[in-house]
């Protein structure tokens, strides 16, 4: 019993399906993080002439104001101008790493589209169970974790940065053009620098994030036979609906007994009832068969119809054991049969 309670069982699709339903999937802010940053750096190099543009714009309106007396008005309008241009040039960068937000989501489990994740649940503002989540030792590894690849990610990154910086001196003196290129230069190389290294983190993370979800699905022995007849339906419930059904079909079976042209016996054991109508079939058809107890009812009905029993063991064997219900005899066994129809309509002068 403690076997099934234990969760050693991969999940099922069906469980998966419903932890997806919940909300509940593998997602790596390592991986969104890397889609992220590589569509901000793509839409960046792209969009960089036309934000240089607005940024030389907008330093040109600067100088144009020097030596005009502010006022509040003036540093209205100053403000408006700044507000715009600067919307002017994040937006278009803003909207790209949006988009690579959907698509870094898309990517790592498809489309999804649920409101159970937002729905309110109390028990999630239990200050006693909240307590217990703050200090748990997943929250500890999942600090460490981040702790890590932040410090890690950012120092490398400050590395470059120091190295940059002691250019300074030398670009002051280059044109505002000129500066703004080289800066484009030095950003791109920290960018693509600490991409490589969220990359190589996303990897790891995926692996992580992947194995913790489908570990935290997994299931008992009980779970999976609960999930099992909750699908299908109760075993001892669907034994009983089989057994009606074989009885149906049984019935109907026995009905076809007195339209039979002759019953083929072993004598004991096996009973085929077979019926020859040119007109409906190329070949003989097996109306009836069983065994044991079956094939005692049948010949019973045979006898109380006055359908002809004829004891052919090889051949009642043979037909029970290949031919199906309603179906033509085969070829193999048309001259055996034929003689047994012979010898029946012999005997009723046909």
């Amino acid at each position: 019993m403690a076997d099934d309670q234990e969760k050693t069982e991969e999940p099922t699709d069906k469980k998966i399906e419903d932890a997806r339903k919940e909300g509940n999937v593998p997602k790596s802010q390592d991986a969104s993080g890397v889609i992220t940053l590589f569509v901000a750096i793509l839409s960046f190099l792209m969009l960089f002439p036309y934000m240089s543009m607005h940024i030389i714009l907008l330093f040109k309106y600067y100088f144009s104001l020097v030596g005009t007396p502010l006022d509040k008005l003036f540093m209205i309008d100053i403000a408006i101008v700044t507000i715009k241009e600067f919307l002017l040039i994040i937006m278009p960068l803003a909207l790209a790493v949006a988009v690579a937000g959907v698509i870094a989501a898309l990517a790592q489990f498809g489309f999804l589209f649920t409101t159970k994740a937002i729905m309110p649940d109390f028990k999630k503002i239990d200050p006693l169970k909240g307590t217990k989540n703050l200090f748990s030792t997943k929250k500890l590894i999942e600090g460490i974790k981040i702790t890590f690849k932040s410090f890690t990610t950012l120092g490398i990154g400050f590395i470059f940065f120091f190295y940059f910086i002691q250019e300074l001196p030398i670009v002051a003196l280059f044109g505002l053009h000129d500066q703004l290129e080289w800066l484009k230069g030095k950003m791109l190389i920290i960018a693509f620098v600490m991409l490589l290294i969220i990359f190589v983190f996303a990897i790891i993370d995926i692996i992580i994030v992947r194995k913790q979800y489908f570990d935290g699905l997994k299931m008992s022995k009980q779970e999976i036979k609960d999930e099992m007849k909750n699908m299908e339906g109760d075993p001892m419930i669907k034994s009983k609906i089989k057994q009606k059904q074989m009885e149906m079909s049984r019935q109907r079976m026995m009905s076809e007994v007195p339209n039979a042209d002759v019953v083929i016996t072993n004598p004991t054991h096996y009973a085929v009832a077979i019926k020859y109508d040119d007109e409906k079939s190329h070949a003989p058809i097996v109306t009836a068969k069983g065994i044991d107890h079956v094939a005692q009812n049948i010949k019973k009905i045979a006898r109380e119809n006055s359908v002809h029993i004829v004891q052919n063991p090889p051949l009642a064997r043979s037909l029970y054991a290949e031919v199906e219900l309603e179906k033509p005899i085969p070829e193999a066994l048309f001259g055996a049969v034929a003689e047994v129809l012979a010898y029946v309509y012999k005997m009723n002068k046909k």
